[in-house]
Formats: structure tokens, C-alpha cells, sequence
């Protein structure tokens, strides 16, 4: 089974909001998932995004491949966890 991480479309008309799953290539967009690991809303300004980094890390290392959108959420996510992150002296 070949396992994608990858955006499912939730919200109204005019105003979409994105839970990032973690899903069977094969399943249809808003179909059966394995967990969710996030979401994602397009029309917030600044941060729009919440990102469970480390289950992002574990499915990585089991071959899930991110979708190019999701792809970027994640770099900006490690960006932001970085400059958060306390610096040890």
C-alpha cells in the first residue's frame, strides 16, 4: 500500500478549510484516511497552519510521500519550530 500525505477539502462553499491526512493513494480525496496529522486554512492571514511535526517525521520514515502543497506547509512549519524553539547554552 502506498501511503501519501496530502490535503482533504472540508468546509462551505467560498471558504475551504484542509485537515492534512495521511491516506492510501488510491482512497478519493475526502475518502477514508489513516490519522489526521493537521489542518490548513487558506483564508487566515499569517500562520495559517498547524502541523503534528513528529507524525509528519514517523510517516516520512515509512515511505508516505507529501503532496507538493503539503510539502511546503512542512518546510514553513520547520521554519517556525526553529525560530521557537529555546536555544541551549
Amino acid at each position: 500500500m502506498s501511503v501519501s500525505i496530502r490535503l482533504r477539502r472540508e468546509g462551505s462553499l467560498n471558504n475551504p478549510y484542509y485537515k492534512i491526512v495521511v491516506a492510501d493513494k488510491r482512497s478519493p480525496r475526502d475518502g477514508k484516511f489513516i490519522e489526521i496529522i493537521g489542518n490548513y486554512d487558506p483564508k487566515k492571514a499569517g500562520h495559517n497552519s498547524n502541523l503534528d511535526l513528529s507524525r509528519v517525521e514517523y510517516w516520512t520514515t515509512r515511505g508516505a510521500q507529501p503532496s507538493e502543497t503539503v510539502r511546503s506547509l512542512i518546510k514553513k512549519a520547520k521554519k517556525i519550530a526553529e525560530k521557537t524553539e529555546p536555544v541551549a547554552a
